[in-house]
């Protein structure tokens, strides 16, 4: 397998097309924050082996265990093989010298004077407002000539306007990173946040490029054909699971192709837990090339995204016309998480966001019926029985 590269912005360098996400890494006894460092160490050094340049953590993952674990694996000689990204936990931040104090504990985590590529953790309208107030780009740019970090850049999760606004306000980006994939053209930064990235002259990193594992999932009956068409071939499907051979090697490496058949996407970030992931998306990115897809094979992921959407549970666009809800639920959210438990036939996912993610406020279950959004609803939904069918489906 020869590796695949792609210029990473104006930056002058060229980054692999797979780049290995450390948030999903393999662990003990189902605890998240018990990295099995040994299964970890031998995935990360195969695909840096194997021709992985790329290499991103953030402060959180796993249960902050995620920085000082890669430290580690990245010992030997390693880490001068690869770009390494991680991020400040702007959440966190409180004041301007809160930016250094971060950046001191996740070099020392990381094991390294430089951090290659350092970004801003995901950004939205708030934390775009405390980054701009504390004045925070200000230092990044002082760790910069300070030789601490290497380039500047945002990781996002807003809608595309909020994206815009963040490109247009500082002329200091190299690089972002975006959720993206052939379900989510028009979700967040989507289709156009890519494009206008890559128009300004950023890198663009993609995250999340099968949905949080859905997209792995074995397809719905009613959806096979499309994907057959397409060229998958679920014979070898026999297990149900999104690792059997059929699932993870046709129709997720058509996913990943989907990406890398943009000449704008600069590397696809996958979250790998296990070896059989690395060796599989190490061949997909072995056959990854730009615009090799025909108008027909475009027409048919387009034909996909329809089908998917078409098994929703509610009629819900995600306008956001019924917030905000005055006990806090995120009804929008609620919702997209019980369509997409049905769209895509992956229980785990969407339970483990509303579970472990979503505060408690947050849920449908703290829905007390008021009925204000419902007044609200352009579409006429249910809401209230949506958010109670939500709750008993993914608690």
């Amino acid at each position: 397998m020869k590796m695949h590269y792609r210029p990473f912005g104006q930056l002058g360098w060229d980054v692999s097309a797979l780049g290995f996400g450390t948030m999903r890494l393999p662990v003990l006894d189902g605890d998240t924050s018990r990295i099995d460092e040994e299964r970890a160490a031998r995935m990360l050094r195969s695909a840096i082996d194997a021709g992985v340049n790329y290499v991103d953590t953030a402060y959180p993952y796993h249960g902050e265990k995620s920085e000082e674990c890669v430290g580690r694996i990245l010992r030997d000689g390693y880490r001068e093989k690869v770009k390494l990204a991680t991020k400040l936990p702007i959440w966190d931040v409180e004041a301007y010298d809160d930016f250094y104090r971060y950046l001191e504990i996740q070099l020392k985590r990381l094991r390294t004077d430089t951090i290659d590529l350092y970004l801003i953790h995901a950004l939205n309208t708030k934390h775009w407002e405390k980054t701009k107030q504390l004045k925070l780009l200000k230092a990044a740019e002082k760790a910069k000539m300070e030789g601490l970090i290497g380039h500047i850049g945002f990781s996002f999760h807003d809608e595309y306007p909020v994206f815009e606004q963040i490109l247009a306000e500082y002329d200091g980006w190299e690089f972002c990173q975006i959720q993206y994939n052939f379900m989510d053209t028009e979700y967040q930064a989507g289709r156009k946040g890519l494009l206008e990235a890559a128009r300004k002259g950023l890198a663009v990193v993609i995250m999340e490029p099968l949905k949080g594992g859905q997209i792995a999932a074995p397809p719905p009956d009613s959806i096979r054909p499309v994907w057959e068409e397409l060229g998958a071939d679920f014979s070898g499907d026999t297990s149900g699971s999104p690792q059997s051979a059929g699932a993870r090697n046709e129709h997720v490496a058509l996913a990943l192709q989907w990406l890398w058949d943009q000449p704008e996407v600069s590397t696809v970030l996958s979250g790998m837990s296990t070896f059989e992931q690395v060796e599989q998306n190490l061949d997909s990115a072995a056959r990854s090339k730009p615009r090799i897809f025909s108008e027909r094979e475009k027409e048919l992921f387009d034909r996909l995204r329809r089908e998917y959407a078409a098994l929703r549970k509610v009629d819900c666009t995600g306008c956001g016309y019924c917030m905000p809800c005055p006990n806090g639920v995120n009804i929008p959210r609620n919702l997209l998480l019980y369509n997409e438990l049905h769209m895509y036939g992956d229980l785990n996912q969407p339970r483990r966001v509303y579970n472990l993610v979503f505060g408690s406020r947050d849920r449908a279950s703290n829905c007390i019926e008021c009925g204000e959004c419902e007044e609200k609803c352009p579409q006429q939904i249910p809401i209230i029985e949506s958010l109670k069918r939500a709750h008993a489906a993914l608690q």
